[in-house]
């Protein structure tokens, strides 16, 4: 590892073999380095950010490579892999589909796109009755900024503008995403900045104390947002750097003040969705906090490029036919992976899963979070999401380093998770697919717990 990447010098480890877990050559795979050097050479050095490993199949929870090697998989890809990975459902799906042939259709109907968004108005809470279905997390958020912008100027109010988000979040790689995001540094190349895009502090109780209803107020305030410009208020259900939660009683306040105010509520499900946190949606741990709009996507296929917007029918047939489409809405094979994604959760009662092995990793991580309580800051965790703060001795200062060697021990032990994520690359982020057995989850732990006593 050097400059803040993993190393592609080939490094012997010691041999691994468990149920979960095998390891049997160096780190990375020395036959492996072509492809990997190609990826270097040809891609942009953006793509360059996780574990050196060339991906060969993945089943259940196990990520393998072609050269004998397993891991135990804590990243679900990218929290996509909820239904776990490969399942012989979702594979034949796709297959029937492919060998149909019926590969795409625009935004001609086709039988599975009619049964896969009523399916999902039938999850969405009543009144949420319109789905409307995309390709990525990003073009959800957007969709979804778009249809309240539109909303709040229905009657010719064009000062109704204003989008509050809140610092530390984020919703994507597009403009408007990233508008909304709340990630200072990731902001630098929007120039000049769009004033109509504002953040809040969230209050999640460790970066920030204040939890308290009143500072949302008084940071619109302080920004000169008068309350009855603002258009809606965008919020990830949890904040994928930590992963944080609002106080229940706080969002709670939120939706009784877009009441108020008469903005859009709009929660960002595209990480929490699909069963990740213990119930179907995330934004249910929040009780009365229904949301107007809901952004959707990784989870919701379990493997295939998928997001979708669910929301209120008059918000959402604001656009008359073909003004607001997308190339590769509803792709067969991405409806029909979803399909059979959606049926594994429901018939394997992954949702419950989720709840019940969460407390288990709950519990596991506060202990090694407890023996080294000086630089492992916290520990959230929910459901099959957790992460945990490494931070400074002594502080709550960052330490991206630290994460990254904690990250590198795992990987080279047989456990994977994606390269440390967070404001400054300090949250070790956890997150198994939903079958993930117990004993596996117990197995991950122990590696952690090793990693985390070779590392600090």
């Amino acid at each position: 590892m050097a400059g803040g990447k993993y190393s592609l010098v080939p490094t012997d480890v010691p041999k691994v073999a468990t149920r979960y877990r095998r390891i049997q050559t160096a780190l990375p795979v020395p036959e492996s380095l072509t492809v990997l050097e190609s990826l270097y050479r040809y891609e942009p050095r953006s793509m360059q950010g996780q574990p050196p490993i060339v991906w060969d199949r993945a089943e259940g929870c196990q990520v393998y490579d072609a050269y004998g090697n397993c891991w135990l998989d804590w990243s679900s890809g990218v929290l996509i892999a909820n239904a776990g990975h490969g399942r012989p459902a979702m594979v034949e799906g796709i297959c029937a589909l492919a060998r149909k042939p019926l590969l795409t259709t625009y935004c001609f109907p086709h039988a599975g796109r009619a049964e896969l968004v009523r399916r999902l108005a039938e999850y969405a809470p009543d009144g949420l009755d319109k789905v409307f279905l995309l390709s990525t997390g990003s073009e959800a958020v957007e969709c979804c900024i778009k249809l309240a912008r539109t909303w709040a100027r229905r009657d010719g109010d064009s000062r109704k503008n204003v989008i509050v988000s809140f610092q530390n979040a984020f919703h994507g790689r597009t403009l408007g995403s990233q508008l909304a995001g709340g990630m200072e540094k990731l902001k630098d190349w929007i120039e000049p900045r769009d004033p109509s895009f504002v953040q809040v502090p969230f209050p999640d109780g460790y970066k920030n104390s204040e939890t308290d209803f009143d500072v949302f107020e008084r940071s619109l305030c302080e920004q000169g947002v008068e309350f009855d410009r603002v258009a809606a208020v965008l919020s990830e259900t949890y904040q994928g750097v930590g992963p944080d939660f609002m106080p229940p009683d706080y969002a709670r306040a939120l939706r009784r003040w877009c009441d108020r105010y008469g903005a859009l509520l709009i929660w960002d499900e595209v990480q929490a969705g699909f069963g990740r946190t213990g119930t179907f949606w995330g934004f249910e741990h929040y009780g009365a906090a229904v949301p107007d709009l809901i952004a959707c996507g990784k989870g919701i296929s379990g493997a295939l490029p998928l997001s979708a917007v669910i929301g209120r029918t008059p918000i959402m047939d604001q656009y008359p036919p073909g003004s607001m489409t997308s190339t590769h809405s509803a792709n067969p094979l991405s409806v029909a992976c979803a399909l059979a994604s959606l049926d594994i959760i429901e018939k394997e009662k992954l949702v419950e899963k989720a709840a019940s092995n969460g407390r288990v990793l709950k519990t596991g991580l506060e202990g090694i979070q407890a023996t080294w309580p000086d630089v492992l800051g916290c520990v959230h965790s929910v459901g099959m999401v957790a992460g945990i703060q490494v931070v400074k001795p002594g502080t709550r200062e960052p330490n991206p380093n630290l994460a990254l060697r904690i990250n590198e021990a795992c990987f080279r032990k047989g456990l994977l998770m994606f390269a440390p994520v967070g404001v400054a690359g300090e949250c070790i982020k956890i997150s198994p697919p939903l079958p993930t057995p117990l004993e596996a989850i117990e197995e991950g732990l122990a590696v952690l717990d090793e990693a985390c006593r070779q590392v600090i």
